[in-house]
């Protein structure tokens, strides 16, 4: 840096006293003659000064200007009029420049500078859309008026009766799978379509049947609708249905067909003699409760679970033979077509039976240990 001579700063002083040499190496050359501007009421003279290129090119032009401050003191300043000359470039070489304005600026600063940036075009872009949303809603209440469509929700329509012949065609191999002297028998309604086709019971994927009877106790393991007929030999329990023929759901199903299937029930009941039923289904044991009581049941009358003694299936009584019937526990449907109950809750019903069945087959199997010792004693004294 060089420091600029004192003659150059030109106030009041002529401009003859501008043509003194000053530091080694350069000299300021002859000032050119100076023209005096009018004299403007409430402003104060004003002397325009041109100088003469000098300092190899550093300093081209300068004009001094005396100007008058509001306390009356004058001040001298010093404006440079050299214009430098930008080249033109195309936009996209001058997107890739860095700012003139950031680059005396250190690394802290630049960092604010460009957070300063991404704020405010932050806060633009909300501010967009703040109205568009302003705007949405302005639409929303102009149209208030305008009936608008909303999908609606497809409700599952429950199936109505269907004749016998609407499924003529289905071959139903489904067989009951009976033993005499089981801990329980459970009763459905009637076969599905797939069930009915397959020949095995409660074969449809969303059926819970399976499901429940391992959560609830009643098999000790998970067990396949490919085993039903091997439930009697396992774990001495039954299947067999109110109702023969098949449908796609029990909707499909007269109550006059689900009260004449009551009869051949409480036969085979009678004739197998387990110790406890399980009514799979509100509407079986509404169907018994009709042709029993020649009425319908009421809500209050309705309860799942054991029921009462009075309500024993397949009781006997004959002057040859006496038998007090099997106990009746009603659970909830399996089905996945009825969606009345949460799983959680019909296995809190389902869960009341299976305890019960578990513990009377660990007593069976106590039992069936005794007869076998004392056997096995007899003969070996």
């Amino acid at each position: 840096m060089f420091q600029l001579p004192s003659e150059l700063f030109c106030g009041s002083e002529k401009a003859s006293d501008l043509s003194a040499p000053s530091h080694e190496g350069f000299s300021l050359g002859a000032p050119s003659a100076s023209k005096k501007s009018p004299e403007t009421p409430g402003r104060p003279r004003t002397a325009l000064t041109t100088l003469t290129p000098s300092f190899n090119g550093a300093l081209d032009q300068y004009t001094c200007e005396s100007s008058q401050s509001p306390d009356a003191s004058t001040r001298t300043t010093r404006t440079s009029t050299r214009k430098q000359e930008e080249p033109q470039t195309s936009d996209s070489k001058r997107k890739r420049e860095p700012n003139s304005a950031d680059s005396g600026l250190s690394p802290v600063k630049k960092s604010r500078r460009t957070s300063t940036r991404y704020v405010t075009s932050t806060s633009a872009t909300v501010k967009q859309q703040q109205q568009r949303a302003e705007s949405s809603v302005k639409r929303t209440r102009a149209n208030a008026g305008t009936p608008v469509s909303t999908p609606q929700k497809v409700k599952r329509t429950s199936s109505g009766y269907a004749p016998p012949s609407k499924y003529a065609h289905v071959i139903n191999k489904l067989t009951d799978s009976l033993a005499p002297n089981l801990i329980c028998v459970f009763i459905g309604v009637n076969p599905g379509i797939r069930t009915a086709t397959t020949g095995h019971a409660y074969n449809h994927p969303s059926n819970l049947f399976w499901k429940l009877l391992y959560k609830s106790g009643c098999t000790p393991r998970l067990c396949r609708a490919e085993e039903d007929g091997d439930m009697p030999r396992l774990f001495d329990l039954g299947l067999t249905n109110i109702v023969r023929r098949p449908t796609k759901d029990a909707g499909e199903l007269s109550k006059a067909e689900m009260d004449a299937g009551v009869a051949e029930l409480e036969a085979k009941i009678a004739l197998d003699r387990p110790e406890a039923v399980a009514i799979v289904g509100k509407g079986i044991w509404e169907s018994l409760w009709r042709v029993r009581h020649a009425s319908n049941i009421k809500k209050e009358q309705f309860k799942y679970g054991w029921q009462d003694d009075s309500e024993r299936m397949g009781v006997v009584r004959t002057d040859e033979d006496q038998w007090p019937g099997a106990r009746v526990f009603v659970t909830t449907t399996t089905s996945g077509l009825a969606a009345g109950m949460r799983p959680h809750e019909k296995e809190d019903v389902w869960r009341g039976l299976g305890e019960w069945v578990k513990q009377r087959r660990q007593q069976r199997a106590e039992e069936k240990e005794d007869l076998t010792d004392q056997a096995s004693g007899s003969t070996h004294p």
